[in-house]
């Protein structure tokens, strides 16, 4: 897990959920890959895949209850999980989180 992207570009208009309560930023990679960095604030959420998303947690921790799943997992930062494509998972964020999403 590097802390620095090189030779990309950055899309500059916002990507905003649910009120405002996360928010990211989308990054595109020279070989057509993208990533989205963001913060998602206090709350419970759910959200729908199109692609894969492998999700890491830079900062703080997620609840998160994954497809198929019946319990909850806690991923602290430093630690990531994988959601299958054409799915949803939901999420309950205690304190600001800090993510990077990874898709395909």
């Amino acid at each position: 897990m590097s802390d620095n992207f090189e030779n990309v570009a950055i899309v500059k208009k916002a990507n905003v959920y649910f009120d405002g309560k996360v928010t990211s930023r989308t990054v595109l990679f020279p070989d057509g890959t993208r990533k989205t960095l963001g913060i998602m604030m206090p709350g419970e959420y759910e959200f729908g895949t199109g692609a894969r998303e492998v999700m890491e947690v830079l900062g703080g921790e997620m609840r998160v209850l994954l497809p198929g799943q019946a319990e909850w997992k806690v991923f602290k930062e430093g630690e990531s999980y994988e959601v299958p494509a054409d799915s949803s998972f939901k999420l309950i964020i205690d304190a600001v989180a800090d993510y990077c999403c990874s898709y395909g």
